[in-house]
């Protein structure tokens, strides 16, 4: 969910309860389901859009379109050409979502629509089931934005691990501020109900992988190989819930982290703004309390110093991996003074973010990206297909309307138990009796905090549930009962998991238009 820039406004605007939902796609040719990185897509998708009427606005790095901006949303790409990625702008939560779902769908349509023009299609998984990770292949099809040089030479991720199309269904809920915290840890404590209902992944070139969200798989194999140790522990649970924005920050910036490139200009795309990097790898909060700090930009190595500034800390706000990111945006940048005293003390962060007019929100990261495909319209019928897309935003806005009842759950459950059934969720999914009893706790207290309307686009976790089959056992099933060879098992998924366009599951009330 893309906050608009507010930075500089003038009056303070109030909470505003909002929803969003980041869509990442696995592109595949129609014909045999490989990978695909776009050529023609954006072209083909500003026709259509333009057709309707939408002021549109390409954008291009190294003279190639990588994204087309609407009012509607963002239509870009995430780290490769293989791998869409559409950000709806967030819509009032009155009615939020009916109206957040006929967009989403809208904007699906538009996709499928546009990705005639490259022969493909997009395919009903959370990581493309047979594609190749090596140096030839992601030379060919990643984006080429300035920070991927720094994660994978200065900090030594092994970026390429997710080349093969990784994809999430990012659902995002705004929070008030003096909630995010208790929201932030309920969602990081509850992911493994996430992760096994919306599991998708269970192919990995070529070959089952034992996991049914493989894709989880992912930040371990980045992270553990990187220079800087900090960036592994910052993906991973901590071994108790946060206390407040100072403590949250604390673990983010504190000692035994380094930070990353930070940028020479006001700016909140974190992806393509020129960074200078900071002589000796300090931790963030160890630049902040410096006057100045010598290193060397990114993409010249120019020898620069940099002055810091509030704006480094908000901008910074990208980088951790948890299962659930607190994601935000100040209307108003506090000194730099003023927001390291109110680092210091309890609350003090929450305070000041109030007084900037910070709007705050909740993306979870835990579910993989899911379309209705025909496996799922013949085994479960048109409800839950028509709820798929919608559904991990649906049960984080149940959750999060419910946060008092949820965070019972949590404490019920206990932080290490439920950090220790993340493992079990991905690899065995509903198989394990406790993560299923914890699927079926998690969304009898979303669905309490839903209303009819609401719970409308719970269908497809609830079906996953009753049934105890999730995406990613009808996609293993087909794989498994196809003949012959990886070629001739992917084009049988595809044959059954392509994503469907919309007008073959929406009711006539809820159609795209």
């Amino acid at each position: 969910m893309h906050l608009p820039d507010t930075a500089g406004a003038g009056d303070i605007q109030p909470y505003r309860s909002r929803v969003g939902l980041e869509i990442e796609m696995v592109v595949v040719h129609d014909s045999s389901g490989l990978s695909l990185p776009v050529r023609h897509y954006f072209e083909a998708l500003e026709s259509i859009k333009r057709r309707r009427g939408m002021d549109c606005e390409p954008v291009c790095l190294d003279q190639r379109r990588v994204a087309l901006h609407t009012a509607q949303a963002e239509c870009g790409l995430d780290n490769g050409f293989n791998l869409l990625e559409t950000a709806l702008a967030p819509v009032s939560d009155e009615n939020g979502l009916a109206c957040l779902a006929a967009r989403a769908h809208q904007e699906l349509a538009d996709t499928l629509e546009a990705l005639r023009a490259d022969g493909a299609c997009v395919l009903n998984a959370s990581e493309h089931p047979d594609c190749p990770r090596d140096a030839a292949w992601y030379a060919r099809v990643c984006v080429p934005r300035p920070i991927y040089t720094e994660l994978r030479g200065h900090r030594g991720w092994h970026h390429w691990e997710g080349i093969d199309a990784k994809a999430q269904n990012g659902a995002n809920t705004s929070v008030p501020i003096a909630a995010a915290i208790r929201a932030l840890n309920v969602a990081v404590a509850l992911s493994p109900a996430s992760i096994a209902l919306f599991a998708n992944s269970p192919l990995e070139g070529g070959r089952p992988t034992g996991y049914k969200e493989n894709r989880m798989t992912l930040w371990q194999r980045v992270f553990a190989p990187a220079t800087f140790p900090g960036d592994l522990m910052l993906s991973t649970c901590p071994p108790r819930p946060f206390r407040d924005l100072g403590d949250f920050f604390h673990w983010m910036f504190g000692p035994g982290t380094v930070t990353r490139g930070l940028p020479m200009a006001q700016s909140y795309d974190y992806k393509a703004v020129a960074t200078m990097l900071p002589d000796g790898d300090p931790c963030l909060r160890d630049f902040l309390l410096a006057a100045q700090w010598p290193g060397r930009r990114v993409d010249t190595g120019e020898r620069v110093h940099l002055a810091p500034q509030a704006r480094h800390f908000e901008y910074s706000q990208i980088g951790q991996f948890l299962d659930a990111r607190l994601r935000y945006r100040l209307q108003r940048t506090p000194e730099l003074a003023e927001l390291m005293q109110a680092w210091e003390h309890e609350g003090g962060l929450e305070d000041l973010f109030e007084a900037c007019g910070a709007q705050m929100y909740i993306e979870a990261r835990a579910p993989g990206a899911g379309f209705a495909d025909e496996c799922l319209v013949d085994e479960a019928g048109q409800g839950p297909a028509r709820s798929m897309l919608l559904a991990p935003i649906a049960l984080q806005r149940g959750l999060l309307n419910r946060l008092d009842a949820a965070q019972d759950l949590v404490d019920r459950w206990g932080w290490a138990a439920l950090a220790a059934l993340r493992e079990p969720a991905m690899r065995d999914g509903l198989d394990d009796a406790r993560v299923r009893a914890l699927c079926a706790d998690v969304l009898d207290v979303a669905r309490a905090g839903l209303g009819a309307e609401g719970r409308q686009w719970l269908a497809y976790a609830d079906y996953v549930l009753d049934s105890g089959r999730s995406a990613a056992d009808r996609l293993l099933e087909t794989w498994n009962r196809a003949p012959g060879t990886a070629g001739q098992r992917l084009r049988a998924v595809l044959a059954r998991h392509a994503a469907l366009h919309p007008s073959c599951y929406m009711e006539p009330q809820g159609a795209v238009s």
